[in-house]
């Protein structure tokens, strides 16, 4: 059986687009397509006696259906003729596993298996950087392909409405888009010989104290927040400003329910203080 399978492996290559893609096109489209009864002819004498002519045939009868599919994924930039060779592969499956008993026609039992192998292609090869790795960012990645009208960035109306669609969230959907319009940059550089002129992601790295203007900056805008703070708190009368330093300026916070027991007041109080304290607070830095 081993044997017998390899062969057929074998012949199903050879019914690739090897040469002209429009002659295959043109090909595969003159062969018969097969009644229902000489499928299930020929899908008993393979089953039942590894009958490789057999099978052979409902692969060339078929070949019509994969071209047909495999148009379908042309909006990946993914060559059409390799499109099909995995697309053939899918039906050479789905030839080796179709069971005639179950009165179904082949085409339908194979575009599972011919969509399955196109799907890992264009998944594998459409970048580098994979752009989905689980089953439900696959579902989600081909659906979103589909349901996209343009290339442009979607709305946030539209965002919602494609995962409503979808059941998905709305920030998986703004996730996959960028995916979807990202492109791969080659991260180290060319192995060429001349390191002067490399011009890849790596060579411009920066370090994180790279820029002294940077630090000197964010260095005075700290200090003068911290001066600000300070001043500020300072116009907020005693317990306003002892609950703001409790409740956020110190390690060992506390809770409303805590603070209302040192003052004897309810939790509730203790939050209308604190908002309250805190808008004084944001209206004296901001002068």
């Amino acid at each position: 059986m081993t044997d017998a399978i390899a062969k057929f492996n074998k012949d199903l290559v050879l019914a690739g687009p090897v040469g002209s893609l429009d002659a295959y096109i043109q090909a595969v489209g003159a062969i018969p397509v097969l009644s229902k009864e000489d499928e299930q002819t020929l899908a008993n004498r393979f089953r039942d006696h590894e009958d490789l002519e057999a099978a052979r045939d409902l692969v060339m009868a078929h070949l019509r259906f994969v071209v047909h599919i495999a148009k379908g994924y042309t909006g990946y930039g993914l060559p059409l003729n390799d499109l099909i060779q995995e697309g053939n592969v899918g039906l050479m499956k789905a030839v080796k596993r179709f069971d005639p008993n179950y009165d179904v026609r082949l085409v339908s039992f194979a575009v599972h298996w011919i969509r399955a192998e196109i799907h890992e292609f264009v998944l594998k090869n459409w970048r580098i950087v994979k752009v989905a790795t689980t089953k439900a960012q696959r579902k989600l990645f081909f659906n979103l392909r589909k349901a996209k009208k343009s290339l442009a960035w979607l709305s946030a109306e539209e965002t919602q409405a494609v995962a409503e669609d979808l059941g998905v969230s709305a920030k998986e959907v703004t996730e996959m888009e960028k995916r979807l319009h990202s492109r791969d940059a080659i991260f180290d550089p060319a192995p060429d010989g001349d390191d002067e002129r490399n011009f890849t992601p790596a060579a411009y790295l920066p370090s994180p104290d790279a820029d002294p203007a940077v630090l000197v900056e964010a260095s005075d805008w700290n200090s003068d927040a911290t001066t600000r703070m300070a001043s500020a708190l300072k116009t907020l009368d005693d317990r306003s400003r002892d609950i703001l330093e409790k409740r956020w300026l110190t390690d060992d916070k506390k809770t409303l329910h805590e603070l209302a027991a040192v003052y004897n007041v309810s939790a509730e109080r203790i939050r209308q203080l604190e908002s309250n304290a805190i808008k004084k607070l944001r209206n004296a830095m901001s002068m």
